[in-house]
């Protein structure tokens, strides 16, 4: 077996067409390394929630010019095959350490296919990227990024035609169509690909205004918003659509302000992780800010401040969503079926229909119908469209400005974000929501986990009796399993986009007259407490 990996690995290497890449597995090789050439042939990336993601590292197991090459090669053969031969594909990238390469050996490949390519100017969010494929028409877009993985990951997101992320069976078809390209070494390449101008960032900024009409919220000038970019490619334009909506420019986080794919800062750069927006709070203390912004670093994610307390992405999700619908807008609500419930009350009681879908965006995005359209979508993981007809996805700078044009609206009147989630939570019951959520570096204990809980699932919950669905059998499957009982909901899964088993925990608790809203809040973290444990016992980790 470790003579056929090193041939295996030799192989690789000749077909290599990076020279530095090509050296990493030949020293890999002559230093007879089978533990790290295992993990490095393990088998290629795949597409999950949100494309190819994976370290950067040579080998097919990693982000590096050869896999990027054969990527591209497979999308031009899956598009050609679709009837798209010859279309326009337009590429964008982040400012994560070898991004602008691997935008540009796309470019490269899908010219040498035939496609009539174009590249963004500069490192620019990923919103700006799928406005862009409906906006110059394209058959296709590519944004290369990891998102808010950790530093040394790169990633690969596929847009289609309708400027919205792969969904099977095109994901599983593209996979095949990789699978049958040659050595990378001998994709055709071509430089007949072009540069384009600032202008699609221009109309994207006008875009996304022009759908939240900032001129309904009066004295919205006088708001005070602190913000971070968290070493991502967010601030430039978030300040031209704050600029553009009438707002005062945001205080940002110094440090963090600026690219850089090393993200010295923070641990990890998700605002997810405990102490990402430490900064930022500090800042917004000294300030005095009437809400904090922090945007993950392709700024398709934002995660709200407000006195010092950071909300979670369902009670983003509730606010938008009642903003939205005290606004007037009508057609269909719709979030991933691991993100709270309040949601779809508030736009049960407002009148509108709501819809749950799997999780990822590629799925909140498709939801809706011809009688009602989507017009809102997000997933507790801080993503949220508040434009779906600007950017199909999920869009952290967008939803920044509604973000703070509710801010602005609730301000003239002396509240707060939190004042509004204490009027929701008499009108509705508190909903109280969180996670348990472990990291592993063995893959195999999520899956066997996730076989223990199918296999012995608990009868009861709070010590209350709990249905148990697996959602594998559901259309389209869904790697989960649902535990839905009296007033509680666990939902258990991977992550699609890191090493993680993650339980997505609810509790409903209602608001009693005499006890209030503190007593409320008290039951609430007590059960998600007692959740955690309940779960943690079930799954054995």
């Amino acid at each position: 077996m470790t003579g056929d990996l090193l041939a295996t690995a030799r192989a690789w290497a000749d077909a290599d067409p990076h020279a530095g890449d090509r050296a990493e597995i030949e020293a890999l090789v002559g230093a007879g390394d089978v533990e790290e050439l295992t993990q490095r042939f393990a088998g290629p990336l795949t597409f999950g929630t949100a494309g190819l993601r994976g370290p950067l590292r040579a080998g097919p197991a990693g982000m590096n010019a050869a896999v990027v090459t054969r990527a591209a090669a497979g999308l031009a053969r899956y598009l050609t095959d679709s009837g798209h031969a010859g279309g326009g594909v337009v590429i964008g990238y982040d400012a994560r350490r070898r991004s602008d390469e691997f935008a540009h050996v796309s470019a490269a490949v899908l010219a040498g296919a035939g496609f009539a390519v174009q590249v963004l100017p500069k490192a620019l969010p990923t919103p700006v990227l799928s406005f862009a494929v409906r906006h110059l028409g394209c058959v296709a877009g590519i944004m290369v990024t990891a998102s808010h993985n950790p530093p040394d990951d790169n990633g690969y997101k596929v847009y289609l035609g309708d400027g919205a992320q792969l969904v099977p069976p095109a994901d599983r078809q593209i996979e095949a169509a990789i699978a049958a390209v040659g050595p990378a070494r001998e994709v055709p390449l071509s430089d007949d690909w072009l540069t384009v101008g600032d202008d699609v960032r221009a109309d994207y900024v006008a875009a996304v205004v022009g759908a939240l009409d900032p001129a309904q919220v009066t004295g919205r000038d006088g708001l005070v918003v602190a913000y971070t970019a968290m070493h991502g490619v967010g601030a430039e334009t978030t300040r031209a659509v704050f600029a553009a909506a009438g707002l005062a420019e945001p205080v940002s986080v110094a440090e963090q302000d600026t690219p850089d794919g090393r993200f010295p800062t923070v641990a990890f750069p998700n605002p997810e992780e405990p102490g990402a927006t430490d900064l930022l709070k500090a800042l917004a203390a000294s300030t005095g800010a009437d809400v904090a912004i922090a945007e993950d670093p392709d700024a398709d994610r934002c995660a709200v401040v407000c006195g010092g307390r950071q909300l979670t992405g369902d009670e983003v999700g509730a606010l938008l969503a009642d903003w939205l619908l005290r606004r007037g807008v009508r057609g269909t609500y719709a979030s991933s079926l691991v993100s709270g419930s309040l949601m779809h009350v508030i736009a049960a009681a407002a009148g509108q229909p709501s819809a749950e879908t799997p999780t990822g965006f590629k799925w909140i995005i498709r939801a809706g119908s011809d009688d009602a359209p989507l017009v809102y979508g997000y997933e507790e993981a801080l993503g949220y469209a508040v434009a779906p007809s600007v950017a199909r996805d999920k869009d952290g700078i967008s939803a920044s400005l509604a973000v703070a044009l509710l801010a602005a609206e609730l301000k003239a009147d002396g509240r707060t974000l939190t004042d509004r989630l204490d009027e929701l939570a008499d009108e509705h019951g508190l909903f109280v929501t969180g996670q348990l959520s472990v990291r592993v570096e063995d893959l195999s204990l999520i899956s066997d986990a996730m076989a223990r809980l199918r296999a012995q699932p608990p009868s009861s919950l709070l010590g209350r009796p709990v249905a148990v669905t697996d959602l594998a059998h559901q259309d389209p499957p869904v790697d989960a399993v649902r535990l839905l009982g009296d007033g509680m909901r666990v939902i258990v899964r991977p992550s699609g986009t890191e090493p993680k088993l993650k339980a997505y925990l609810e509790t409903v608790v209602p608001v009693h007259e005499d006890a209030g809203l503190i007593a409320a809040r008290g039951r609430g973290e007590d059960e998600l407490d007692q959740l955690r444990a309940e779960m943690s016992a079930a799954l054995g980790l």
